[in-house]
């Protein structure tokens, strides 16, 4: 079942001043302020889709047809898992509950996060059907920019140049960078997804 995201990052990694500087745009002039901000954006999203990995903190809602049998875990994606912020569920009878948190244990270090009934439990039997156990996380290497590996904001930046300098592109010659400039990528992806 699909993992969705429910609220965006606040901030972006790099501030507009920033990008102006790394794009050697004065910072008196302002009509390109828009297309600047929103290139930002879509450069911190094309590294979080090639990382498959969330870089700031986000929140992420996982859907299930059912717990896993005998006590499995279910994998959060887009990591970093932070918290598990509410487990909800449809119950046999129809009921709606929120799992207590104390039911269940959060292996953050795993890339995807793993969630686990707590030790010794399992988890509640649920009606089967679509999207019966909701799970909403938040993820990400935290709140502010400083938090994201350096690589990560280096590519970041020359997406942002890339994508500045060559918006008039169409789609059949994609305006991300070379090759070359994705290895600064390999080290913080999740392979496994």
């Amino acid at each position: 079942m699909p993992t969705i995201k429910i609220i965006d990052a606040t901030v972006e990694p790099l501030t507009l001043a920033e990008a102006k500087a790394h794009l050697r745009e004065t910072q008196t002039e302002t009509h390109n302020d828009l297309l600047i901000s929103g290139l930002i954006t879509v450069a911190r999203q094309a590294a979080e889709d090639r990382l498959q990995r969330t870089l700031l903190t986000t929140t992420w809602l996982r859907t299930l047809d059912r717990f896993p049998a005998c006590g499995g875990h279910v994998e959060l994606y887009m990591p970093r898992v932070i918290e598990v912020t509410q487990v909800k569920y449809v119950a046999p009878d129809g009921a709606n509950p929120t799992l207590d948190p104390a039911a269940y244990e959060l292996e953050p270090t795993a890339e995807p996060g793993l969630l686990l009934p707590a030790h010794g439990t399992s988890w509640p039997a649920t009606r089967v059907r679509p999207g019966a156990v909701q799970i909403q996380y938040t993820a990400g290497y935290g709140a502010t920019a400083d938090k994201i590996p350096k690589p990560i904001v280096q590519w970041i930046k020359l997406a942002l140049t890339d994508l500045y300098e060559n918006r008039g592109r169409s789609a059949e010659r994609p305006a991300l960078p070379q090759d070359f400039a994705d290895g600064l990528l390999d080290t913080y992806k999740i392979w496994s997804v």
